[in-house]
């Protein structure tokens, strides 16, 4: 699968324009990334929440965060609208940036801790939805990635999207109905994809990266708390 090829280190070969007639599968890709990580959280072995994450970013690389960091620092960048995407992106990264990364990962570790081996499927799931999700507000900022997605994502991949992400949470409802609760970090998503927009007037590869990560992280953290009420 073309899509395999651009958001995994899976070595496939894909074709761009091919990828943008598959973005619907991406809920679909969870299942491939959260594989390996959850089988490691079924082991009983010490450090095992570390190796889970370590897993998962090796098989979906580091780009993500990498936008997470640009995106933090153009948000957190004092000035006006060129000023913060000035900030965004600087080649260097900021203060800003290396806090946001080492926030996320700590939450993502901790919450895995108190989670079922399952909550991070839920919260690849959850990520891959945003990326949807964001396409779909067709707002891109300058020329590039971001932009070639969106100009060919349409409703209809998004209808398609949603009854898949759907299908999938709720077959994990069954068994745990608290798993239907982690779609609410989908908020997450909508507040941040909002703050993007305020802040740079639209959205780019970075921003849509910070937003999986953002996304990932919260539905973790909201899962460690559901499945920590008996």
């Amino acid at each position: 699968m073309d899509l395999i090829s651009f958001f995994t280190r899976i070595p496939f070969e894909g074709d761009l324009e091919r990828v943008t007639k598959q973005l619907w599968a991406l809920p679909l890709l969870s299942l491939i990334t959260s594989a390996l990580p959850m089988a490691i959280l079924t082991l009983k072995i010490p450090l095992k929440e570390v190796f889970a994450l370590l897993s998962l970013y090796y098989i979906v690389g580091l780009i993500h965060l990498d936008g997470l960091a640009d995106f933090s620092d153009g948000v957190m960048a004092k000035g006006g609208v060129e000023d913060k995407y000035r900030a965004m992106k600087d080649v260097n990264v900021g203060i800003a940036g290396i806090f946001s990364v080492v926030v996320v990962l700590i939450l993502q570790l901790e919450a895995l801790k108190f989670s079922p081996f399952y909550a991070i499927f839920l919260a690849e799931l959850n990520s891959k939805f945003s990326i949807l999700v964001a396409l779909l507000v067709r707002k891109p900022l300058g020329e590039g990635l971001a932009k070639f997605f969106m100009d060919r994502f349409d409703r209809r991949q998004f209808l398609i999207g949603f009854c898949i992400y759907v299908t999938l949470i709720s077959i994990t409802s069954i068994h745990d109905r608290r798993a239907l609760l982690s779609s609410l970090s989908l908020i997450v998503s909508l507040v941040f994809i909002r703050l993007a927009v305020k802040s740079f007037n639209g959205l780019n590869g970075d921003c849509i990266g910070a937003i999986a990560e953002i996304t990932r992280t919260s539905s973790l953290v909201l899962c460690a708390i559901l499945f920590e009420i008996k």
